[in-house]
């Protein structure tokens, strides 16, 4: 509660009683109207006059969010109280919950304005109500933070606050003007702006800023904020909405697409140091600045067929063993579910929107791309191949759960031969599912040159190529 106060007069019961009978609006049990769901609201409780077992309170009620048409203000008596008589409202009463609903003359209410009533009251001024709700919504005083999806479209794993964690998250909008500003508060991350389909501007970790594209021609555009980097063990980056300048206007979002591709994986799906021309990338950036999601070959296969996408990938992780064994006792699965890397226990909340057509899945490189170490809980190459392909299982089964039978999903490989391609090879041979594929792409000429090994762009667009030929031969339903 931001505001509530007792202010105690001395008065007669003769003189109360007089004002009582004064009253016109007299204690009802009507239902409750129809009222929308607020978003904001400050409440001022005040006790303008007191007796013996009873006093008169009046109460202002301030509509911080969106306009409603119609207004219920709730509360809780803690000392017996129970309203007697009422003006400029309906109330119900039951027990210690009290319930006052507009009048037909003070129904609406804007954005900050207020609607007051008063009351009779048997019982003690104290203690004054705790909380207040106004059509559910608890009243605390402050404004509600605002919708930053109401006008930018996602399909990433984004919490309803804006926080993001996985790499190629991206947002878009529409926006008439000579500008727009893109509000953001990042100081780990790295992204490229793009105005109307072009790349304007590239952001260094740019903290907690509004980043403004200005002398454009004042006409209709889009803008799109996209994140390139991975930074699965830092605090969430927050995006703020995009923000019309002077005379512009933030149009309705862009609908989303009917296709929608999901890419699983590890530093190969999320495209690690794909602009880097030498593996060594100690000397030429480093890898943030040789790393662009948005050119990997997940991006650059949504983006051809116009679809939808997210690029939920982690370096360094497999699907029961990370690289060179690090990390024990976790794995990809282990942050799979969440929206928020770093948040133990985290789940992003799919709106319900996010149902994909696809699902490309690529694990295993750093199950299997290193030696096992002494002490390390598989004794075997042969019980981590075991173990390799139950988790698999038992991962396709939840992707079966999550998403439905017509969904299809790709097992990648990125090896011609070996213990990872034959591993991923019998787990879609042991399944019998025909809309679970296999996909060794290890006969294309990769050239490697990313950072340490990785990649290159040159790579990620062989990829799609090759990616893009397979889906058109899968016959999906989109």
């Amino acid at each position: 509660m931001d505001k509530r106060e007792s202010r105690v007069h001395r008065s007669t019961t003769t003189a109360a009683a007089v004002l009582a009978a004064a009253l016109t609006a007299v204690v009802t049990f009507s239902g409750a109207p129809e009222a929308e769901a607020a978003t904001g609201c400050r409440v001022d409780y005040r006790v303008t006059d007191e007796w013996q077992g009873g006093f008169i309170a009046s109460v202002d009620v301030t509509n911080l969010g969106d306009a409603v048409t119609g207004w219920q203000l709730t509360w809780s008596y803690g000392g017996g109280q129970a309203v007697t008589q009422i003006w400029n409202g309906t109330v119900r009463q039951s027990g210690a919950q009290v319930a006052v609903d507009n009048v037909s003359y003070n129904g609406s209410l804007g954005t900050g304005a207020t609607a007051g009533f008063g009351f009779v009251a048997n019982g003690p001024t104290t203690p004054v109500p705790a909380s207040f709700a106004l059509n559910g919504t608890t009243c605390t005083g402050s404004a509600p933070a605002p919708d930053v999806l109401a006008q930018a479209h996602t399909a990433g794993r984004v919490t309803k606050s804006g926080q993001y964690s996985w790499p190629g998250i991206y947002f878009e909008g529409r926006f008439r003007g000579t500008g727009v500003g893109i509000a953001l508060n990042d100081s780990v991350n790295e992204f490229d702006v793009q105005i109307d389909g072009r790349t304007v501007a590239t952001l260094l970790k740019p903290g907690r800023t509004t980043h403004w594209v200005n002398n454009l021609s004042n006409a209709e555009h889009t803008v799109r904020l996209v994140k390139r980097t991975e930074s699965p063990w830092t605090t969430a980056g927050e995006f703020g909405g995009f923000v019309a300048v002077s005379g512009g206007e933030i149009l309705t979002k862009p609908a989303a697409r009917t296709r929608q591709i999901e890419f699983i994986g590890d530093s190969l799906t999320a495209g690690y140091g794909n602009l880097s021309t030498t593996r060594d990338c100690s000397a030429n950036g480093g890898v943030d600045r040789n790393t662009n999601t948005d050119l990997s070959f997940g991006a650059l296969t949504a983006r051809s067929l116009n679809a939808d996408y997210q690029v939920n990938a982690f370096s360094g992780r497999g699907m029961v063993r990370n690289y060179n064994g690090g990390q024990a006792g976790t794995s990809y699965r282990t942050y799979y579910d969440r929206a928020l890397l770093n948040v133990d226990g985290d789940v992003w909340q799919n709106p319900g929107t996010w149902r994909p057509q696809l699902v490309v899945v690529g694990l295993g490189t750093n199950d299997f791309s290193t030696a096992l170490n002494p002490g390390e809980q598989w004794p075997t190459q042969q019980s981590l191949v075991t173990a390799y392909k139950a988790a698999y299982q038992e991962f396709l089964n939840k992707l079966r759960t999550r998403y439905g039978s017509g969904t299809t999903i790709l097992v990648g490989v990125p090896q011609a031969s070996g213990t990872f391609a034959d591993a991923a090879r019998q787990v879609v041979e042991e399944r019998g599912d025909s809309r679970i594929r296999y996909w060794n792409f290890g006969d294309l000429a990769l050239d490697m040159v990313g950072c340490d090994w990785h990649f290159s762009q040159r790579d990620h667009q062989l990829i799609s190529g090759r990616l893009g030929n397979v889906i058109a031969g899968l016959n999906l339903a989109w």
